[in-house]
This record gives structure tokens, sequence and C-alpha cells, in this order.
């Protein structure tokens, strides 16, 4: 079957204007993340990417190099913690010159008893889902600007538009990451920096599998998509790598969702 991989091939498109960029991914270390950061390495670009998980973020930069591209840069950093994480961006410019893409992927997507949601349980999933997002950006845009340009990718998610039970803080997080998106774009673009936004659809992650589905709640989701198809991480990955190539240049301002027709 078509589409069943999940690393980098030979057949992949390439992106030759991604060679010698920049790129700034978090979460990172795992599931969607991960596929960007390989993805991105792939085509020559020097990743740095942020993430709490340092077991597997060194195995995926010790599996990069392995394969020969360029050695992503891993750094432990809580994206809650604003004051570090956009430290931590600034870092990123003083070892590798100014970053022209960032991915904003880290996200926790923990379920929640609508009952039993409190300010402080509300407010978490804010802070990891929704602020750092608009911080990151607002830290990078200064290496942007130096550089003549760049892109922004917020993954965003297709749990806001279908509606998904016990998921409120989540769901209120990922739609305001398309607003969030729009008003980057138009404050952004006249220095060449555009931004947009990914929203997938059911990507049946190893945590996902883990926490949430079974093969049969997985069997129903995939009779509503249009393609009867898993939609992977790495399809993911092969959109953010589109809209932060050259070939974009004229694409901000937009959400697309990878979700293949699912509802």
């Amino acid at each position: 079957m078509l589409n069943q991989r999940n690393n980098p091939s030979s057949n992949d498109a390439r992106y030759p204007s991604l060679a010698g960029r920049i790129a700034i991914v978090t979460g990172g270390a795992s599931g969607i993340g991960e596929a960007i950061v390989r993805a991105f390495a792939a085509n020559g670009a020097q990743v740095a990417f942020f993430d709490i998980q340092d077991q597997p973020a060194q195995q995926l930069a010790h599996e990069i190099a392995t394969a020969g591209h360029t050695v992503p840069a891993y750094t432990h950093c809580d994206l809650t913690d604003i004051a570090a994480f956009q430290s931590a961006i600034g870092a990123v410019a003083k070892r590798f010159g100014n970053a022209t893409i960032l991915i904003n992927n880290a996200a926790n997507d923990s379920r929640q008893a609508f009952a039993d949601v409190t300010p402080e349980s509300f407010d978490r999933s804010i802070d990891i889902n929704l602020r750092p997002h608009f911080f990151a950006a607002q830290a990078v845009a200064p290496q942007m600007r130096a550089a003549g340009g760049g892109s922004i990718v917020n993954i965003s998610s297709g749990a806001w538009i279908g509606g998904i039970a016990d998921l409120q803080a989540y769901s209120a997080a990922k739609a305001g990451i398309v607003g969030l998106t729009n008003s980057l774009a138009r404050q952004l673009g006249p220095d060449r920096i555009r931004v947009n936004a990914l929203a997938p659809g059911a990507v049946m992650t190893e945590r996902q599998m883990r926490l949430w589905h079974t093969p049969e709640s997985t069997a129903g989701i995939l009779a509503q998509q249009c393609i009867p198809e898993m939609v992977r991480e790495r399809d993911i990955a092969d959109a953010a790598l589109f809209l932060a190539a050259d070939d974009s240049r004229m694409i901000t301002k937009q959400m697309l969702l990878v979700n293949a027709g699912l509802r």
C-alpha cells in the first residue's frame, strides 16, 4: 500500500531551499515532532529542537547522525517557562545563526472529564498548547527579520473542528492557534515572515494508541475518512516541509487540514 512509511526515503520530494536553513521545532522528540525533525534534517536543515523527553531526543539525534544527515541540536526545555524558552530560542541564533523556520508543534492532548475540569487544569492546557506558540514567534521574529524573512508553522488540530468530548481546553487552544496564526501573519508579513497553521487529523501515534485508541476505534475513524488509510506522522511533516520552503513563498495566513477528508 502506498504511503505506509514514516521515515524519509529517497522517493520523497526534496526542497533545496531548506538546505542550510536553521529550523526550530518544539516537541521534537516523539510523535509528529519526531517526524518533522527527521524530515527537515533529511532536507539539509540545521534543526534545533526542544522537548523534555531526554532519552528519546538523544536517540533521535543519534539515528539522524547515523543516517548521514546534519545532526540536530536537542535542548531540554519546559515550554511553560516562557523566560527559559525564549532564552533557548536566543541561544539557537548564537550557536548556529538566525533561525528562519519555526515549527510550533509541542502539545498535550490529555483528556479530562468535563465535570472535573478546574481553573488550574484548564490554564495548564492553555499554558502548554497555546501560549508557547505566541512567545516562540515573538522570540524568533527578530532573527527572521534580520535574515530577510522566514516561515512559522503552527500545529493546530482537527479536534476543535470535529468536536471531541472531554477535550475542551485542548480544543479551545487549538482553535486559538488559528486566530493567532491569522493575526501573526498580518503582523509579520511586512517583514517577509509567513505564518500558517497545519491541522492534523487522526494521526495514530504511539501515544494515541497507548492511551486513547484501540484497533476498533481506529477502524471507525478510517470509515469516516474519504481516504481509508491511516494518516501518518510523516504526512504532517511533509506538509510542514512545503510550508517552510520557498516553494510556498506566497502562502500565508492559511490553515491546512491534513486529515484524509475526515468527516
